[in-house]
């Protein structure tokens, strides 16, 4: 969602010595694109693994892309619960979602849809799955606000399929927020900031990440929808300005095995109105001595995702790669910043949730590959199950501590999707149908399997004289 105006629109004028028409009661899309000079929409939705499909609509289109008409053939638009014979997808624009990108394309727009079938919303469809999951939270009357920290890689691709970092001279072990990093970077790092504070998102920091070639760029925090629209647009974003300049932008998780792997943490925070429900009140026996100042809401929802923990890297962490990353012991700078059991403490990185303080949690185990709506939804399932039976996370663990009892973060994905087909709660966090999470479970399972019929330079460099 942006902040740009709504356009205000003058009615028509009626005939001789009549009154004008009532103005039309909402304003259309096509009047809210030709009022920021938007001449082609990128009407967008994503699958499952986050690609981004997209029909490219002139604006004398708009009218019908908003009544509906614009159909996508769901089995080759990805993984989104079709098969070649269903009929189509219908994209139904959200005018809320309006993002016009010059900086991409001079009059270009992008609209996040949601797909229809049968002129209902379809419960495979990753934006509608956490608009399903917020409706749970609203009858509850509560609603969610997210922040998202969005790195990634700008690479190069070598002619012998390696990759190289973009910038040649960043090639330190221990880069993080290296200055002179940034400063060589200064063109695309500020073009993508520029972008962002141009569509009303508030970029306040932009930052050389702990690896080399590793960027961070930050927004402020929205309702869980925008913000997760906002992760979507970034990337599309990030990869497109990046390409002009010669550059490739990478979220996969673990590009380089040395070197730190690549997150997408979540700041979540549970709010009624303008209550922030996650404050404890001073002196509130809620806390029963934890120190962290958390309502007994708070401590009930970290301790929902920490019982379901396992189940939700099957989305946090969601490719072959991502276990690359979570497996790691150590890398380049010494630290991998991605956690391997569910614990959760105070202002501490090395814990699954970390509380920098009491009006939001961080939930550190998503990585770059993470569909934002699926993490959110299924996040938000975990959470609200833990709040509804009152569980209780016990104390916090201290400085890179956990429980001896605390879960295992999964080691593969198969031991991630094994976990989820076992966890009905997060099973039917996907618009509360078991069938889409088994689904999603058998697609990844198909995914993991792929990845391992194929033989390795590692497999040939262990096994072909090892006997």
């Amino acid at each position: 969602m942006t902040s740009v105006a709504t356009p205000a629109v003058t009615p028509a004028a009626g005939l001789a010595g009549q009154a004008p028409p009532a103005l039309a009661e909402r304003i259309s899309l096509a009047d809210i694109a030709r009022a920021h000079d938007v001449r082609f929409l990128l009407a967008t939705f994503v699958d499952m693994t986050g690609k981004p499909c997209a029909k490219l609509v002139p604006v004398e289109a708009a009218d019908e892309l908003e009544a509906g008409a614009m159909g996508f053939a769901g089995y080759a638009a990805g993984l989104i619960g079709q098969k070649p014979q269903d009929g189509d997808l219908i994209a139904v624009p959200d005018l809320a979602s309006f993002t016009p990108v010059p900086f991409i394309k001079e009059g270009l727009a992008i609209i996040h849809c949601d797909p229809h079938v049968d002129g209902k919303p379809w419960p495979y469809a990753p934006r509608v799955i956490l608009k399903n999951a917020l409706a749970r939270l609203a009858d509850r009357g509560m609603q969610a606000k997210v922040g998202a920290e969005v790195e990634y890689f700008l690479v190069n691709r070598n002619d012998d399929g390696t990759l190289s970092t973009a910038d040649a001279r960043d090639d330190s072990p221990r880069p993080c927020y290296d200055a002179r990093g940034v400063t060589r970077m200064y063109e695309h790092l500020t073009s993508i900031s520029d972008a962002m504070n141009s569509l009303g998102w508030g970029n306040y920091a932009n930052d050389h990440e702990d690896a080399a070639g590793q960027f961070e760029q930050n927004f402020t925090y929205a309702d869980a929808l925008t913000t997760a629209d906002r992760v979507v647009s970034l990337r599309y974003i990030l990869n497109i300005l990046a390409e002009q300049r010669g550059m490739t932008a990478t979220f996969m998780p673990k590009p380089f095995t040395d070197r730190t792997g690549t997150g997408l943490h979540f700041h979540l925070s549970l709010w009624s109105g303008a209550e922030a429900l996650f404050p404890g009140d001073d002196g509130n026996a809620d806390d029963g001595g934890r120190g962290l100042g958390l309502s007994g809401l708070a401590y009930s929802f970290i301790a929902g995702i920490l019982d379901h923990a396992p189940a939700l890297q099957a989305f946090l962490a969601p490719t072959v790669n991502s276990y690359k990353r979570t497996g790691a012991t150590t890398s380049s700078s010494g630290a991998t910043w991605s956690p391997r059991k569910a614990s959760y403490g105070g202002n501490d990185r090395t814990h699954m949730i970390r509380v920098p303080d009491n009006k939001r949690i961080e939930l550190r185990s998503g990585d770059g590959s993470a569909n934002p709506y699926l993490a959110v939804a299924t996040a938000i399932a975990a959470g609200l199950d833990g709040v509804e039976k009152s569980l209780d996370p016990g104390t916090p663990s201290g400085p890179g501590e956990s429980k001896a009892d605390a879960h295992s973060l999964p080691a593969t994905l198969l031991h991630a999707v094994e976990a989820l087909r076992r966890d009905p709660v997060i099973l039917a966090g996907l618009s509360g149908d078991p069938e889409i999470g088994t689904y999603y479970a058998n697609a990844k399972e198909e995914e993991f399997l792929s990845w391992h019929n194929q033989v390795s330079d590692w497999e040939i460099r262990t096994y072909l004289t090892s006997i």
